[in-house]
């Protein structure tokens, strides 16, 4: 069975983006040791834009080969000219609203989402599906996220865009598996769901 792993940048106080979901105060963090994290472990986390910039569009997937959008953060994309995105895995947009797909590596899923995320999860593969956001899909996938990357960024938001919207009283325990803290103040800690035995 494969990983839903939920990869996200995150504020000290639990927040995906500011209330309007921007997260672009992050960014200043994002330096050459960040960077070659990134390259190294999860290259396959930037978009093909950003690995053509960055010189290292050639480099393989490490860890997913399957990602899963919602459309607040595919539109970040629609809205540069880049219809797809992470055209280097294959990826799905959780969307009723969009219709047609503007490209042929990104299908839309606009109904059974839980299904979908169930039969990818099914599949044999040696590489897991990336959560990418926001917050409103992963309030959706809450209990079929196996697996937390938060990059953690040394700042306070205040208020703003959760981790997981529209989940109420919900708790789920999860164990943690590394850690790894940047000269920056940036702190990428990975949790397992624990799950009970069946």
């Amino acid at each position: 069975m494969r990983k839903l792993t939920y990869f996200v940048a995150v504020s000290i106080d639990g927040f995906i983006g500011d209330p309007s979901g921007d997260a672009t105060s992050f960014m200043s963090y994002v330096n050459e040791e960040f960077l070659e994290f990134l390259k190294t472990e999860y290259p396959e986390t930037v978009s093909v834009a950003g690995r053509r910039a960055l010189g290292f569009d050639d480099v393989p997937n490490e860890k997913f080969d399957t990602v899963i959008q919602g459309m607040g953060s595919y539109r970040l994309g629609l809205d540069e000219n880049m219809p797809s995105p992470y055209g280097h895995l294959r990826e799905y947009v959780a969307s009723r609203s969009l219709g047609t797909s503007p490209d042929p590596n990104v299908e839309i899923v606009a109904d059974d989402l839980i299904g979908k995320i169930r039969e990818l999860k099914a599949e044999e593969s040696d590489l897991g599906i990336w959560l990418c956001g926001g917050a409103q899909l992963a309030g959706q996938l809450f209990d079929e996220v196996d697996e937390l990357v938060l990059k953690t960024y040394p700042l306070l938001l205040g208020s703003g865009m959760p981790m997981f919207a529209g989940v109420e009283s919900a708790v789920s325990a999860f164990e943690p598996t590394s850690s790894r803290t940047f000269g920056n103040g940036i702190v990428v800690r990975t949790y397992a769901r624990k799950r009970d035995k069946e």
